[in-house]
Order: C-alpha cells, then structure tokens, then sequence
C-alpha cells in the first residue's frame, strides 16, 4: 500500500533536488562574478597593492585560486547537510 521510498515521501525528492540546483546556481554565479570582476577591472585594480604586488596580479596568482577552492569546500559542505537531512541523519559532521 506504501508507494515510493519507506522513508521519504514523494515530495522530497523534489525538494531534494530544489535545494540543490539552487545551491549550484548561487555557486555559480559567485563563481562567474568573482572571475568577471577581476578581469574586467584589472587596470583599475592596479593601483590598489596587497603585500607589495598590485592587487589584479595577486588575484590572478593567487587570490582566483583561493577563491575558486573555497567554492569547491563551501558545495561540499553544504551537499552533505543536505543530503544528512534528506536521509533523516542526526550526525553532527562537518
């Protein structure tokens, strides 16, 4: 008599995947902003020095870099939140 999963009902799965493509997207556009301010605002970002180098040149050695990896660590975390409250799990992870 039970239909779908024994644990989940069928609206999860919709909202499983809402909560997810909305995640993304927010990621990506922070993703694509962060790019596209840098470069376009290269030459006036110039005159603005960070430990001793122009600021555009310390994004595109380094700063990008960090950026891009704090993306890839804040989707981690949150995919697993996520997922622990579409399993029903308690855990206190992460």
């Amino acid at each position: 008599m039970d239909q779908g999963t024994p644990h989940h009902g069928p609206g999860d799965a919709g909202n499983h995947w809402r909560k997810i493509r909305k995640h993304t997207a927010v990621l990506l556009a922070v993703w694509f902003l962060a790019t596209f301010f840098f470069i376009f605002f290269a030459r006036e970002l110039d005159r603005i020095h960070l430990f001793g180098w122009p600021l555009s040149f310390y994004m595109a050695a380094q700063g990008m870099i960090l950026i891009y990896l704090a993306i890839v660590v804040i989707y981690i975390r949150r995919m697993k939140r996520i997922e622990q409250q579409v399993h029903g799990e308690q855990g206190h992870g992460e």
